[in-house]
């Protein structure tokens, strides 16, 4: 039997239940709109299920075992076992038990769930498929509607995805065993964050990047601190170099094949290929056009400082916006989507959206660089902090690093904050913090700061912009 379709209708409808679908979710049914809810997969979207969380959970366990192992120094002797089918058994629980509490915040909420595959029908209507045989379809009208897709990882030529050994970050991160030689195409913070987790699990590593380095953009201090230490974890860097294919090698394994642009041309032996180059926003099933709304050269949909489309009632958020495609953006985007569908006045400010890599050591940044705050045209006051001068940096045996504050040497204002070191994803919110207060380095500089911590490093390196560091040569 098959069932037939149904109209329903909704205030707002939110296609897509990742970090910026459901959140705007459940802050438009949190203002008193009726709000409807749907998803093609599961609950958490990406990140939840395929990316931030699963994959940070490998590195927290990746990392356990690999400095249980190498803290001689401390007077730790230690051979860990890793047994990789249980350690992905646990990072799968861990999933799980967070795309449910999604699912039950939504219902608690007031959220109306609907599975299936959403595409407009107009500006005012959307056609849901639902899964399965015989499932149907039903439309549902909308007054107003979110677009929150999400993204995908971007193929590339000679590396189809359907191909067993060439691996997205989600096959890495649902692998069944370590393999002996991993191949990493792509440089990013992705690809980096992977190269780190295999080489820590004993994997032999190799990472392949067209640019002249990893992590771009970010500054070049940064990147040299991250991949130094990738380097003593063994893992081996090519750059310059595009992957143009791959062959069976005379062992049983893999080639990877790459190509300068000088033509110049090499192979890597692997066992498994991590691509990890990017990701392209998820709108092609949408139908967008049926709804007037056009995307660009790319797949993204341009929206204004009130995540508004060209078709007004029409919002989008989250990868499918483009830029910054992090989850904590699209969670913000997404508050401001519902608010603005509930007739508030929330407008969008990117200045103070941080940024994280969870590599070893971390890297994370907020607001503006050195350089960016001179071609704005402020007088630029910078200070340092180097982790190797920290105190509580030493008491853990990580010391790599250091953070850096850039402020408006006039007024004071913190204007940006770059860290590279232990808990840089943790220490970047005060920075933010400050940003999004407008605070100076006289505020955050007078604010008491706990004995021994690793957040005393922002304190200092804000002194050391004053000229008054105490802990650190002032500049």
């Amino acid at each position: 039997m098959v069932v037939g379709d149904v109209t329903t209708g909704t205030e707002v409808l939110v296609i897509g239940a990742g970090p910026g679908g459901y959140v705007a979710a459940i802050r438009a049914a949190q203002k008193g709109v009726d709000t409807t809810l749907v998803e093609k997969d599961a609950y958490g979207g990406a990140c939840l299920n395929r990316g931030c969380i699963p994959s940070k959970a490998l590195i927290t366990a990746s990392g356990i075992a690999h400095e249980a192992g190498n803290a001689e120094f401390m007077g730790v002797h230690a051979d860990p076992a890793v047994d990789f089918a249980k350690m992905i058994d646990w990072k799968d629980g861990v999933v799980d038990r967070l795309t449910g509490g999604v699912e039950k915040l939504c219902k608690a909420n007031g959220v109306n769930l609907v599975e299936g595959e959403a595409s407009f029908v107009d500006d005012h209507t959307v056609r849901v498929a639902h899964g399965g045989d015989g499932q149907g379809s039903e439309s549902i009208e909308f007054e107003h509607a979110i677009i929150a897709t999400g993204s995908r990882p971007i193929e590339i030529p000679g590396f189809e995805f359907s191909a067993d050994h060439v691996w997205t970050a989600e096959a890495a991160l649902a692998a069944d065993t370590v393999p002996d030689r991993l191949v990493v195409v792509g440089g990013g913070y992705i690809g980096m964050e992977m190269a780190t987790v295999y080489a820590k699990l004993g994997a032999d590593v190799t990472v392949v990047e067209m640019l002249d380095d990893i992590l771009d953009p970010y500054e070049d201090d940064v990147k040299r601190v991250v991949r130094k230490r990738a380097e003593e974890l063994g893992v081996a860097f090519h750059f310059g170099e595009g992957a143009t294919g791959w062959s069976t090698g005379p062992d049983g394994g893999y080639l990877v094949e790459t190509e300068t642009e000088d033509g110049e041309e090499s192979s890597y032996p692997a066992d498994k290929v991590l691509v990890a180059v990017g990701r392209a926003p998820v709108t092609d099933a949408l139908d967008l056009d049926a709804a007037g709304i056009e995307t660009t050269e790319r797949g993204f949909i341009e929206t204004d400082d009130r995540t508004r489309s060209a078709v007004e009632h029409v919002h989008a958020v989250g990868d499918v916006a483009g830029e910054p495609m992090l989850a904590h953006a699209a969670s913000h985007e997404g508050i401001v989507a519902a608010e603005v569908v509930a007739g508030e006045p929330a407008a969008l400010d990117h200045q103070a959206i941080p940024a994280a890599v969870f590599t070893d050591p971390e890297v994370a940044t907020v607001g503006l660089t050195e350089a960016d705050a001179e071609a704005e045209g402020f007088d630029v006051a910078v200070g340092e902090m180097p982790f190797n001068a920290s105190g509580r940096a030493l008491t853990t045996g990580h010391t790599e690093g250091f953070v850096r504050i850039v402020a408006d040497a006039d007024e004071g204002f913190v204007l940006g904050g770059q860290i590279v070191g232990p808990e840089a994803s943790e220490l970047i919110a005060e920075v933010t913090l400050a940003i999004e207060m407008g605070a100076t380095l006289a505020d955050v500089a007078s604010t008491v700061h706990t004995h021994p911590t690793l957040a005393e490093a922002v304190m200092e390196a804000v002194e050391n912009a004053r000229g008054q560091a105490i802990h650190t040569l002032n500049r």
